[in-house]
């Protein structure tokens, strides 16, 4: 059984044993979380079903594994002639999550 699931402004199709790394999510490794936001639904025995936006009877569980941080982006801000230059960096944290069971 597949599922889309909705999460931190993304989209994520997972199954029971995917590892996904998503915006970070508060909580402790160990930890389990719940996504109620399920856009669709693939079963080999009862087929496809598509929700408008979301399916209400349907859910995802997972297993919060780790909080990592991303590569680091350079934001560099020039402006010739001027002598404006601006230069920082952003280190995104994500959330390494197990999805454990798809319900329904």
């Amino acid at each position: 059984m597949q599922a889309v699931i909705k999460t931190g402004g993304k989209q994520y199709r997972v199954k029971p044993g995917d590892i996904i790394k998503v915006e970070k999510i508060e909580g402790n490794p160990g930890d389990s979380v719940e996504f109620n936001e399920v856009l669709m639904v693939t079963d080999s025995q009862k087929g496809n079903k598509l929700g408008l936006p979301l399916l209400k009877d349907y859910s995802v569980k997972g297993e919060i594994l780790d909080h990592v941080k991303g590569e680091k982006i350079i934001v560099f801000k020039f402006k010739r002639k001027k002598g404006y230059r601006r230069k920082k960096g952003h280190r995104q944290v994500y959330t390494s999550i197990r999805i454990t069971e798809v319900n329904g």
